[in-house]
């Protein structure tokens, strides 16, 4: 019997059975939907957007980015915040946290100006919540002022993360916005006016795809259409690197993170974890497999961190932070050649033409006998045809060689020589994820 890591974590002082969460989106906007979710299993909810009006929404408002035989990288949403009373989501959210109390109910806000920031902390505060969450992010938003507007403005930040603290005790989660070039700024800004945490990525601004009839953007309405929100696995890179920079950011230091961004898999979730997120949400996978995932989700990550020898979630967190470094303190003294396994070689030449017409000529192409072979006197070990062979474990690193010494004046070469199976494990380990 497969044994299972405890899964349980500390989020802001609130002990979570797992760190699966919905996020506030179109999967967290009723009652019914979050309790189905909890009942699969998940650890908590961020609850859909509330604000005081109901915002006029489009139809059709979603779009799906997709590439050859795969149907869905990425996700494109135009729906605003919630679509129901704001009484109704109030009154909503109290029978949750009632029917739910060991599970983490968040009540997520987006005011208008200073003082309805305030009153509706003040309201989902009432309800009994356990946290609330300051929507900063939202980029398709009709109002000017909201969502990623604020997002982007250091002072609004800081003002509106003070009128929500004064309408509330409760712990206050800013929900920050990928449309910056840095992220930190802002974070700091929320954590410096009193958010006790963060979370990040909401979508991010984007155009799918044009429509060759109407000449515009999609879905169409009416003939027209606009940016807005990008999200699913297409984004998850781009979440990780801003969940990266912060987690390592002085000024961030401690402070909890909440990790959105494309997790369709544990292993997404786990990458999330490993840079130093305490929970992570999903929305576009639920839209794709239903509340189901989050029971394989559970499995996967339990079983994974058993058999790596962790008994706990917490000793996970972070665990690669210490490992991404800038691009100048990385070795650049040896390069890993590529080796083919001609027993599972399919000829069908992937790998000549992408090194051929895309990277460094390194591989001689038999047009008779269909194979490839690497010139190791002219490949550089950037191993794009590792990435490109469509068949697994075909292509993988090989052969260590290192630079010759005085390149680099980094001391003797048989002493890095010393080291070279150490940095092909390292490589060969990197790969087992693919």
């Amino acid at each position: 019997m497969a044994k299972h890591a405890d899964l349980s974590i500390d989020f802001l002082g609130f002990k979570c059975e797992n760190p699966f969460f919905l996020s506030s989106s179109p999967v967290s906007s009723s009652y019914d939907m979050c309790a189905r979710f909890l009942d699969a299993g998940g650890g908590g909810v961020f609850y859909k957007t509330l604000t005081t009006t109901i915002p006029e929404e489009c139809s059709p408002r979603f779009d799906a980015q997709r590439k050859e035989a795969t149907p869905f990288i990425a996700f494109k949403n135009m729906e605003q915040t919630s679509d129901k009373p704001y009484q109704e989501n109030l009154d909503m959210m109290k029978q949750l946290k009632e029917d739910y109390p060991n599970k983490l109910i968040i009540g997520s806000i987006m005011g208008m100006d200073e003082d309805n920031w305030e009153q509706m902390a003040r309201d989902v505060t009432a309800t009994g919540v356990d946290m609330i969450e300051l929507n900063f992010s939202c980029p398709q938003m009709t109002y000017e002022g909201m969502g990623s507007d604020v997002g982007a403005n250091l002072e609004l930040i800081d003002t509106y993360v003070k009128a929500a603290r004064r309408g509330s005790h409760l712990p206050l989660i800013a929900k920050m916005t990928p449309n910056v070039e840095k992220m930190e700024p802002s974070a700091e800004a929320a954590i410096k006016a009193g958010a006790n945490g963060l979370s990040t990525i909401n979508t991010i601004k984007s155009i799918t795809g044009l429509d060759f009839d109407s000449y515009t953007a999609l879905p169409v309405i009416n003939g027209k259409s606009s940016i807005s929100g990008l999200s699913g696995k297409a984004t998850k890179p781009i979440a990780l690197r801003f969940i990266a920079n912060m987690a390592q950011d002085m000024n961030l230091q401690g402070v909890p993170i909440s990790g959105i961004g494309g997790i369709e898999t544990w292993e997404d979730a786990a990458e999330f974890l490993m840079l130093g997120a305490r929970n992570v949400q999903f929305t576009t996978s639920v839209m794709q497999y239903g509340y189901r995932i989050v029971e394989d989700m559970i499995s996967g990550l339990s079983i994974y961190l058993a058999e790596k020898g962790f008994e706990k979630l917490e000793d996970f967190i972070g665990i690669a932070l210490k490992n991404i470094i800038p691009a100048d303190d990385l070795e650049r003294d040896f390069k890993i050649l590529p080796q083919i396994n001609y027993d599972k070689c399919v000829g069908c030449a992937r790998c000549y033409v992408s090194c051929m017409d895309g990277a460094h000529q390194a591989i001689d192409w038999d047009n008779e006998k269909r194979k490839p072979t690497i010139k190791e006197d002219v490949c550089v070990g950037c191993q794009l045809c590792l990435q490109v062979c469509p068949v697994y474990d075909c292509i993988t690193p090989g052969k260590v060689l290192f630079k010759e010494e005085d390149q680099f004046g980094k001391g003797s070469l048989s002493e890095w020589k010393e080291n070279a199976s150490n940095k092909r494990d390292i490589i060969v380990g990197m790969y087992d994820w693919i």
